[in-house]
């Protein structure tokens, strides 16, 4: 990814949060738990982030957003996988040292590549087959 965080790579739309969070998988992490849902069409991972009120005062539920974004936009792409993904922090993200935090974004991604992938080679099995 480039130095910024690029629009294209952004969930933005509330409807696409809810369907993430209704329709989607979850993985629980130390200070994130993760939501995800594989996307119909698309390539590439979208990702928002959702921090509560009772999270902290504005300073500090903004600070989690900006390490939160960093630690994804250093993490690789998931190898072309079509995928909306919502990390929703805990409070220890603020102390957290950020090795950890990037540490525990890659785990979740790993998670979705091991979890996503499976699929998409069932469905084009299934395909090849007919």
């Amino acid at each position: 990814m480039p130095n910024r965080f690029p629009r294209s790579a952004r969930l933005l739309r509330s409807a696409d949060f809810e369907s993430v969070y209704k329709r989607g998988r979850r993985h629980f992490g130390t200070h994130m738990t993760v939501f995800y849902q594989q996307r119909p069409q698309g390539e590439g991972a979208r990702v928002g982030f959702t921090v509560a009120r009772k999270l902290g005062i504005a300073v500090e539920r903004n600070r989690m957003k900006r390490r939160l974004r960093e630690a994804v936009r250093l993490q690789p792409e998931l190898g072309g996988i079509g995928v909306d993904i919502v990390i929703n922090p805990k409070r220890s993200l603020l102390t957290a040292e950020f090795p950890a935090v990037r540490n525990e974004i890659g785990r979740a991604w790993e998670v979705i590549r091991r979890t996503l992938r499976p699929e998409k080679s069932a469905v084009n099995n299934k395909e090849i087959s007919s």
